[in-house]
């Protein structure tokens, strides 16, 4: 993110410009007309601090994660600095090759963490870490909770922030992105060098940076572009930076020991200074550009400029997006979802009605495992009934037909070229829809059951309705969303459905702490997906509850209240090792009821609806040996790599194969894995015969008894749906 190679140079070159400071006397020395010092966070940069716990491969450790965030804002709050937090809320269509080149790379880092599980059965240390899924999402419902002021961007969020801090006079902006330096705004303050405990960090001083490069501040975004960014990319400015470091050279003999970049970043400023005089010109008619390339870097020199800097803003940085489908949602909806999504209260919803385009990242997903389906294709049906609910029903008496959703969805096998069309699905309920607006905005009485009843048609859950209120709200969303994941995933089976319900009933029951004190012998890599799986769904039912009008609690679909990764792991061997149910239940009698009635019930209406769950334990044991420990993940020396790992059914071919793995998505590094065919097109019954006949396939023998490796990592496409239940 940000601008390349900036931030490294600055603290090379330009020490003087990284400034260590405290922040509890810089909010002291910041005087604000309101008298308090705000500081404006860059809660997407935060993550990865923010979710410091020992566990993430699981699904996420939520209770524990929860108490990181209160001790966080405590830490600024006693200190009189107030906090206002900024999420992404769309990603903009000329920043969308760079949001998929990551994603196919965190999907090659994904590849190894489940290679490195099924060696070793432990998660990855290190830098190889992939955050929980729905952690953005949940994170801003968190901070809300705790009483904190959070905003969804309807831009790119940077800019945002930026503007933010520029017009509110803020003491700082706290992120981990360079364009931060660029915009002439508040000082830029490092979320990765921040310390808690003393609030100190370092700050990126434009100013300083400017005087050492000759620069003046409003020749920093077209430096920025030259070298490269996410609006720019840096491939398509290489000849004006070659053609400006081969005059530098000429002109200095002396250089930056062992980086190009620093030269070059001293040899574009060099170039900026004698071509750029004045503020009001974006791009000098000096540059030889073609027409495409100059309209590009126009584009990307606006991209900074911020909306009390220029009059000149295309309409595309304007904050207000124009509504692709305004005529099928009324103005008031419109409003509504707008005004929702940037108070960060909704999910889904506003993209679906404004731009009818939403966009799911990365999953721990394994992709030879054959028989779980990617979560995109298990949730697709969920999501078709939710934009039916949005775009079919919002005028009751009006027969309309939207155009299909645009969906890009990150899961193995979709290469991410054009996004996958999805069609709105009406509802299947028993009353007439009342219109979105009345669902909405209606105060009558009837209107609270018809949204219950609107939010449990998207699930498919219809028979649930009578249990609202008789159970706790946070079972009665274990219960719906366990239920639709068991319909949806033919291959899960009832020591499955037992883990997930298990872990929902005792998690009330548990401390952060209690849970830290859970030992694992060893992690499964097929319970690392289910759990995904089941955060996923919650945030999924997050939309389906803004879509229907909110009949429950954004609370009762939080993951802290049902879900912990850690548990779920422990309560998935036991329940596998098909231990008795009290045990199963961590010897509580008081769980016995609520379990035994969300187990009936998931029972109950998957034999209404034609699938029987069936038992199918699965031998768990552990994958090395006991008393060895297993190599941590970064020794890649062949020596040894992968001893003492033990397959019950395999044994030295199981090693042999598990090491092989290992090897080979090691030496496949970053290498892009979006080489798939287009899949959008296929039929849903093609696709299941597909990806179970590449299970067959990938587990197939020679002559000799050993594995053939011909085509094994030439994945089956992966169709649009899963199969019908």
């Amino acid at each position: 993110m940000g601008v390349k190679g900036l931030q490294s140079f600055m603290e090379r070159c330009c020490p003087e410009a990284c400034v260590t400071v405290h922040l509890r006397e810089m909010a002291k020395q910041h005087t604000v007309p309101q008298g308090v010092p705000t500081l404006v966070v860059d809660g997407m940069a935060c993550l990865r601090p923010w979710y410091s716990g020992k566990d993430w491969v699981s699904g996420g450790q939520w209770k524990e994660y929860m108490d990181i965030l209160k001790s966080w804002v405590e830490a600024f709050t006693s200190a009189g600095i107030r906090l206002v937090f900024f999420f992404d809320g769309v990603v903009e269509e000329q920043k969308r090759p760079t949001w998929i080149k990551r994603r196919h790379r965190v999907n090659g880092d994904i590849c190894k963490i489940f290679a490195h599980i099924k060696a070793y059965g432990e998660q990855p240390r290190g830098e190889m870490c992939v955050l929980p899924s729905g952690l953005a999402t949940f994170t801003r419902f968190a901070l809300k909770s705790l009483g904190q002021e959070v905003f969804c961007s309807v831009r790119e969020a940077d800019y945002e922030i930026a503007s933010y801090a520029r017009e509110h006079n803020c003491m700082g902006i706290l992120g981990q992105d360079t364009d931060y330096i660029i915009f002439d705004s508040a000082p830029y303050l490092s979320s990765a060098k921040l310390r808690i405990n003393s609030l100190t960090t370092v700050l990126y001083d434009r100013q300083r940076l400017c005087h050492t490069l000759g620069l003046a501040v409003f020749h920093l975004p077209l430096l920025a572009c030259l070298l490269g960014n996410d609006v720019v990319s840096e491939e398509q400015m290489q000849p004006i930076r070659k053609d400006a470091l081969a005059k530098y050279s000429k002109l200095n003999s002396t250089s930056y020991p062992g980086s190009q970049q620093q030269d070059i970043i001293l040899a574009v400023s060099q170039f900026v200074r004698s071509c750029s005089e004045s503020p009001d010109v974006l791009v000098t008619p000096s540059l030889k550009l073609s027409p495409v390339d100059k309209e590009l870097l126009e584009k990307g020199v606006q991209s900074y400029l911020l909306s009390d800097q220029t009059k000149h803003l295309s309409s595309e940085t304007t904050d207000h997006p124009v509504a692709v489908y305004q005529k099928y949602v009324s103005p008031t909806i419109l409003q509504a979802c707008r005004e929702k999504h940037v108070a960060a209260e909704g999910f889904m919803v506003y993209s679906v009605v404004s731009e009818g385009m939403v966009e799911c990242s990365n999953s721990l997903e394994d992709e030879e495992d054959t028989e779980l389906l990617p979560q995109a294709l298990v949730y697709k049906p969920c999501r078709q009934r939710m934009y039916g609910v949005l775009l079919l029903h919002t005028f009751s008496d009006v027969d309309i037909n939207p155009p299909p959703i645009k969906e890009w969805f990150v899961y193995p096998g979709n290469p991410l070229k054009e996004p996958e069309m999805v069609p709105p699905t009406p509802l299947n309920m028993q009353c007439d829809h009342p219109g979105l607006d009345t669902l909405w905005f209606g105060e009558e009485e009837e209107i609270s059951s018809l949204r219950r009843a609107c939010f449990l048609a998207i699930l498919d859950c219809q028979d649930f309705a009578e249990l609202y209120g008789i159970i706790e709200e946070h079972l009665f969303i274990t219960l719906c969303l366990v239920t639709y994941i068991t319909l949806q995933v033919q291959t899960l089976s009832q020591e499955d459905v037992h883990a997930y319900l298990s872990q929902a009933v005792c998690l009330a029951h548990k401390s952060p702490q209690d849970i830290q004190q859970i030992k694992l012998p060893f992690l499964c890599s097929r319970a690392v997906q289910l759990g995904c799986l089941y955060v996923r769904g919650l945030s999924y039912l997050l939309g389906a509850n803004c879509a229907s009008g909110c009949p429950l609690t954004s609370e009762a679909l939080m993951p802290w209240n049902s879900f912990d990764g850690r548990l779920f792991q422990s309560k998935y061997l036991s329940a596998h090792s098909r231990v008795e149910d009290l045990v199963l239940l961590d010897n509580d009698a008081s769980c016995l009821s609520v379990f035994h009635t969300l187990r009936s019930k998931v029972k109950e209406v998957c034999l209404k609806k034609g699938r029987e769950l069936q038992s199918k334990p699965r031998r768990c044991t552990p994958q090395f040996k006991t008393g060895e420990e297993p190599r941590h993940w970064g020794h890649t020396g062949g020596e040894g790599l992968g001893r003492g790992i033990h397959h019950s059914t395999e044994g030295w071919r199981g090693r042999r194969e598990a090491r092989r793995r290992y090897h080979l998505y090691e030496n496949r590094g970053r290498q892009n894995r979006g080489h798939y065919p287009s899949t959008s097109q296929q039929h849903p019954d093609f696709y299941s015969q597909q990806y179970h006949n590449r299970g067959a396939f990938a587990n197939r023998r020679d002559s000799r008894g050993r594995f053939s490796h011909r085509g094994r990592y030439h994945l089956a496409p992966r169709w649009s749906q899963p199969p019908a239940s």
